[in-house]
């Protein structure tokens, strides 16, 4: 689904979408740690994080972050989008750890559309991730993208 920049302005301020659930497994996690050379124990040894505070394995706060991109690849795209870039995050808070065989989604409202030049909008997305069963998530974001379009 694609909307046209008109409708996306007429948005802002409403949810634009809602991912699919992601699974976070141990595979995923251990990963990440040797793509990110972040081998802390509380992301790859099952047994010592049991101990902490955490009761087992949590994802790195990064590893969400990262999914945020295939979650996003979700919302309807801007007619005529040849390319999109982050630009950044304002309010980014790591609210509630993920454990290791945790389901996540986010859910996204267009909370502003900037125009930066013809054919390059800026586009600001409170972002919610939501962890199945949890009432807190795991985390808040206010996310900057841009979009270039024809």
């Amino acid at each position: 689904m694609s909307l046209s920049l008109a409708e996306y302005r007429a948005r802002i301020g409403q949810v634009i979408g809602t991912s699919n659930w992601y699974d976070i497994t141990q595979a995923q996690i251990d990963t990440f740690a040797d793509a990110t050379l972040d081998h802390q124990y509380i992301h790859v040894d099952p047994e010592r994080a049991a101990q902490s505070p955490f009761g087992g394995t949590i994802a790195h706060g990064f590893l969400t972050l990262s999914l945020l991109s295939a979650m996003a690849a979700e919302l309807p795209r801007l007619e005529g989008t040849v390319m999109g870039v982050n630009y950044g995050f304002e309010k980014l808070r790591f609210v509630s750890p993920v454990r290791s065989g945790a389901r996540i989604r986010a859910h996204f409202t267009l909370a502003a559309l900037e125009e930066i030049r013809p054919g390059e909008v800026q586009f600001t997305q409170h972002v919610i991730m939501e962890l199945e069963g949890q009432e807190k998530p795991a985390l808040t974001a206010e996310w900057l993208t841009r979009r270039y379009f024809k």
